[in-house]
C-alpha cells in the first residue's frame, strides 16, 4: 500500500492505493466518528464488492445501512439523490453517521452530495472502484447531480475524510470503463506533467493489457498531481481549473448526446481533442502536437472526434458551463504540451473552427 495526503490543513487527508483494501476494515476505522456507517453503491458493484466492506466493517463493531443506486449517469440526479436521503431518514442516521460512497464517479458524487448537504454535514468516504474515479473524481471533493441544460452544475465542494482506492477493484471494470479512465490519466501529462505523458504514451499497451504495476503506478501518479492542485487551489479559483482540460467542450457532448450515452473519459477524450485544434489555431500547439494528442487517446480505444450535435448546439450547450464569467467562455488550452493556461480570449469563429474539425 502506498499513501499520499491531500494537505488541507485540519482537513487534510489521506489517500491509499493498493490492492485488496476494501478487506482491511482498519483503515476505515481510525476515520470514523462513531461506529455507524452508511455505505452507498449501486446495483453493479454492490453484488461484487458491498459484503466484504460491510461484513469486515460488522466484524469490527461498526454498524452498518445499506443504500443501493440505479447504475448510470442517468441515474445522476435529484430523483436518485432522494433515494440516499430516504436511506439515511429511514434508518435515523445521526449526524455521527459516516457516508461511504462505494462505487465509481457517479457514486462519489452523488454520496458526496448527500453526506455536504444531509443534516448540514455528516463524515464521507470514498472507496472509488472504477479507474477514473481513483484518479480523479475521488480527489478533490467536488460532488455534485447533473441537470437537464448542464452537467455537474448543483453541488458542493466536501472533502472527504478518507480515500480508499483498491486497485484489485479494476480486475472485474468491463473494457469501456477502463478506458474512460485513461482520458483522465492522460489529462495530468498534458496539463502539468509531461514525463508522466511520456510513461503514459511508453506503457499505454500496459495500461489497456491490465497490467497491476502499471495500473497502481497510474494511479499514484495521478493522485499526486490532483492532490498537488487541490491542495493549492481547493474552490478552483485559479490553477484547479486546468484540471478540466477538455471538459467544457465533454460536458457539451455528455448533455447533447443524453447523459450515459457517452462515457465522460470518452466526452473529455474527444473534447481535449478540440481543446488542442482551439490551440493550434491561437497559434500555441503545432499541428504535430495535436496529432501527438490525437493519437495518445486513439491508442487508448478512446473517440478523438465528437458527435455531429451542430456547432452552433455545442457553442449553446458550453455556455452552461461553471467557468463561464460575465457571459464570457473561459476555456482550458495548451500553452505546449505539458502546460495548460485558462483563458477568456478565443474568438467565437476560432472555437467554431476548432469544433467543426473536430466531429465525426
Amino acid at each position: 500500500m502506498r499513501t499520499l495526503d491531500v494537505a488541507l490543513g485540519e482537513r487534510a487527508y489521506p489517500i491509499h492505493i493498493g490492492r485488496g483494501l476494501i478487506g482491511q476494515p482498519d483503515l476505515v476505522l481510525r476515520h470514523l466518528k462513531a461506529r455507524r456507517v452508511a455505505i452507498v453503491s449501486n446495483e453493479t458493484v454492490a453484488p461484487l464488492y458491498l459484503a466484504q466492506l460491510a461484513e469486515g466493517l460488522r466484524g469490527a463493531g461498526v454498524s452498518t445501512t445499506e443504500i443501493i443506486l440505479p447504475d448510470g449517469e442517468a441515474h445522476k440526479d435529484w430523483q436518485t439523490l432522494n433515494l440516499v436521503f430516504d436511506g439515511l431518514l429511514g434508518n435515523r442516521c445521526e449526524r455521527s453517521t459516516t457516508v461511504i460512497a462505494l462505487g465509481g464517479g457517479v457514486i462519489g458524487d452523488m454520496a458526496g452530495f448527500a453526506a455536504a448537504t444531509y443534516q448540514r454535514g455528516v463524515p464521507f468516504i470514498q472507496v472509488p472502484t472504477t479507474l477514473l474515479s481513483q484518479v480523479d473524481s475521488s480527489v478533490g471533493g467536488k460532488t455534485a447531480i447533473n441537470h437537464p441544460l448542464g452537467k455537474n452544475m448543483i453541488g458542493a465542494f466536501y472533502q472527504p475524510r478518507l480515500v480508499l482506492a483498491d486497485v484489485s477493484t479494476l480486475d472485474t471494470l468491463p473494457d469501456r470503463e477502463l478506458k474512460a479512465g485513461l482520458a483522465e490519466v492522460i489529462k495530468y501529462g498534458l496539463i502539468r506533467d509531461l514525463p508522466f505523458l511520456e510513461w503514459c504514451e511508453a506503457n499505454i499497451d500496459a495500461l489497456l493489457a491490465r497490467d497491476p504495476e502499471a495500473l497502481a503506478y497510474a494511479v499514484e501518479r495521478s493522485c499526486r498531481n490532483k492532490a498537488e492542485v487541490v491542495a493549492a487551489d481547493e474552490t478552483e479559483q485559479g490553477e484547479r481549473a486546468t484540471l478540466n482540460l477538455g471538459h467544457t467542450f465533454g460536458h457539451a457532448i455528455e448533455t447533447g448526446m443524453g447523459y450515459g450515452v457517452w462515457l465522460h473519459g470518452e466526452a473529455v477524450a474527444a473534447g481535449t481533442v478540440m481543446a488542442a485544434e482551439l490551440s493550434a489555431r491561437l497559434g500555441m500547439l503545432s499541428s504535430a502536437d495535436v496529432a501527438r494528442v490525437r493519437t495518445i487517446f486513439e491508442r487508448a480505444g478512446l473517440p478523438v472526434a465528437g458527435p455531429a450535435l451542430g456547432v452552433e448546439r455545442y457553442v449553446e450547450l458550453m455556455h452552461h458551463d461553471k467557468k463561464v464569467e460575465a457571459g464570457r467562455l473561459r476555456l482550458i488550452l495548451l500553452e505546449q504540451i505539458g502546460r495548460a493556461q485558462i483563458t477568456d480570449r478565443a474568438a467565437r469563429s476560432d472555437i467554431e473552427a476548432a469544433i467543426a474539425a473536430c466531429v465525426a
